[in-house]
């Protein structure tokens, strides 16, 4: 079995943060909004896995979960980090299509760990940049654990642009991976989106 970490990173963002994001929760915003947006989440992973369909298939869709619900374009500029500042318009549009691609092949094949399981919605906070959802998450084979998901509508639409597993920042675990990539590539963002295309 995969550690902790790993396996319970089927609940994806990673995401991006108050840097990206105008301090305040969003105006426009309300907490009642922000439950609505992961109680949706979740009654459509439950869809989804209650489906009967093939393993292929129901990846898939969790595919397509992740990128209807999650900021992937906040995620990625917060992944690329401040390698962004010297790309050019062109290699911001083509890392933000990589990232995405890399992003929900990564995450939708986690969710397969979610069969079988369940999350329940507990509370919710505001935070600078939205709303935090408390939810506790209970997987086969492992004691239930605190999921939170990080909710805004900064950037045009409701998503959730982060998530917390036990207290580890999803999308700081990406800025480091993506950081890694780019030193391996000696800072070439080119080669780096490259890399990101051909992952997963």
């Amino acid at each position: 079995m995969p550690s902790n970490l790993s396996r319970r990173e089927f609940f994806v963002s990673s995401t991006v943060a108050a840097g990206v994001l105008a301090a305040g929760p969003a105006a426009a915003l309300t907490e009642g909004e922000a439950r609505q947006l992961v109680d949706q989440v979740v009654a459509d992973i439950d869809r989804v896995i209650t489906s009967g369909g093939s393993e292929a298939a129901i990846l898939r869709e969790f595919e397509k979960l992740f990128l209807r619900y999650a900021d992937v374009n906040i995620m990625a500029q917060y992944a690329l980090g401040v390698d962004g500042r010297s790309a050019s318009n062109a290699q911001k549009r083509a890392f933000n299509d990589a990232f995405t691609t890399y992003i929900t092949r990564k995450y939708g094949r986690q969710f397969r760990d979610f069969i079988g399981g369940r999350v329940e919605v507990n509370g919710a906070r505001a935070i600078r940049s939205g709303y935090e959802i408390e939810t506790t998450a209970y997987l086969r084979g492992d004691g239930p654990f605190a999921v939170n998901f990080h909710v805004s509508d900064r950037s045009g639409s409701l998503k959730f642009f982060n998530i917390y597993i036990e207290g580890v920042n999803l999308l700081l675990t990406e800025r480091d991976e993506i950081g890694a990539m780019l030193d391996r590539r000696g800072g070439n963002i080119d080669a780096v989106i490259s890399d990101l295309r051909s992952a997963g």
